[in-house]
């Protein structure tokens, strides 16, 4: 963290000639629960010690400067120009937070921003909503809004529909602003009541395997998916009333009013009823701490993903079948929207070392590229820097 901050710090002064506002917002992992955030169910996120770190500042006339340490890249616009670039833009994470304050009926002024990341992109750690979050708590901060984290969680999903494309739900976000050191949060995706689940490892590890590939069909499969959900929910609700999304759904509400009409769309929402379950047991689980017990569940998520909701692929598939044959290794999945990105691991301290160096050479066998390994923990959620020296 003090080597992010100083990068930042330091960049932003050679780059704008003043000190900024500091934040850190972190990604995230989800334990369990994927999938079941846009649905109004349960997911069981945390916030882990890699993160995107912003320095912002307010200017005195209408122009906004955005620029990224890592990319080494810089963006100009003025603030009656706001509005969305191409799709995969990352000046549209940024833009599409402050068009949120602009929702708000101040006359906002012009800003410098510059970010810098530790937070691997394109792995499913979340690094659009850490950067929403930062961006969010930054301009609350500098223009003394007030707003509580809530209504910040909901501009950043906003963010992210608006200016991204993608409809997604708010679990990544609430995560990143949320999180709390050593504890999962089981969110309620519908009211976003909460609670904190003590995550303690116990002698493991969680371990997270980049697949180094991001196929095409993940921001497209992500809204299908989204669509097929609702569509099973308004299949049923037309049966039985009153349901507002696959929270709401029983299997047998499934096989009655969907199965005849929709094998595929049958066994998405399927899925999603299984893994809601799953997440309940989980946290009991947790709490209890039988971490074996969890480490099953996550490796029937997998399943569950790979052959009912078809958001997994060939690379994910292999890390999670080499890891179901290693006794050190306590369960594993696919995390995040699927089609490439990360596996999440939990392991036994004593044999990363050498379960990473014996997966790495027959990934790269059979896969043609190499894993990237992660060790995360789990920290607390987005924050504002206030000693920086």
């Amino acid at each position: 963290m003090v080597k992010c901050i100083k990068i930042i710090k330091e960049g932003f002064v050679k780059t704008f000639g003043e000190e900024p506002l500091l934040v850190r917002a972190p990604g995230r992992i989800n334990i369990i629960g994927e999938h079941t955030d846009y649905n109004e169910g349960f997911v069981l996120p945390a916030a882990i010690d890699k993160a995107v770190y912003l320095g912002i500042s307010l200017r005195s006339d209408n122009e906004i400067h955005l620029c990224t340490e890592n990319l080494g890249e810089k963006y100009f616009t003025r603030t009656e120009e706001v509005r969305p670039l191409a799709h995969g833009s990352w000046p549209n994470y940024i833009l599409g937070v402050y068009a949120q304050f602009k929702k708000l009926g101040k006359d906002l002024p012009g800003f410098n921003a510059m970010l810098y990341s530790d937070l691997p992109i394109g792995a499913g750690l979340s690094s659009s909503a850490a950067l929403e979050a930062a961006v969010t708590m930054g301009l609350n901060e500098l223009l003394e809004t007030r707003l509580p984290p809530i209504s910040m969680i909901r501009m950043a999903q906003l963010a992210e529909q608006e200016y991204a494309g993608v409809m997604c739900g708010v679990m990544d976000m609430f995560a990143s602003m949320m999180g709390k050191k050593e504890y999962a949060i089981k969110l309620d995706c519908r009211s976003l009541a909460y609670e904190y689940i003590p995550l303690s490892l116990q002698g493991y590890q969680i371990l997270l395997l980049n697949t180094n590939v991001k196929h095409s069909l993940a921001s497209s499969a992500y809204n299908t998916r989204r669509n097929e959900c609702k569509q099973a929910a308004d299949w049923v609700n037309e049966g039985v009333g009153g349901i507002m999304s696959l929270r709401d759904v029983t299997q047998d509400m499934l096989l009655k009013y969907v199965r005849p009409k929709d094998i595929t769309i049958y066994r998405r929402s399927c899925f999603v009823v299984q893994e809601q379950k799953r997440l309940e047991q989980a946290c009991a689980d947790l709490k209890k701490g039988n971490l074996k017990s969890l480490g099953k569940k996550m490796n029937q998520t997998h399943t569950g993903l790979s052959t009912l909701f078809e958001v997994s692929c060939r690379e994910l598939d292999f890390i999670a079948q080499c890891l179901a044959d290693n006794d050190a290794v306590l369960g594993t999945r696919m995390m995040g929207g699927g089609f490439g990105g990360c596996t999440i691991s939990i392991i036994k301290q004593s044999a990363v070392e050498t379960t990473i160096a014996e997966l790495d050479q027959q990934y790269e066998e059979c896969m043609g590229t190499s894993i990237i390994p992660y060790l995360a923990s789990v920290e607390d959620g987005t924050t504002i820097l206030r000693e920086t020296n």
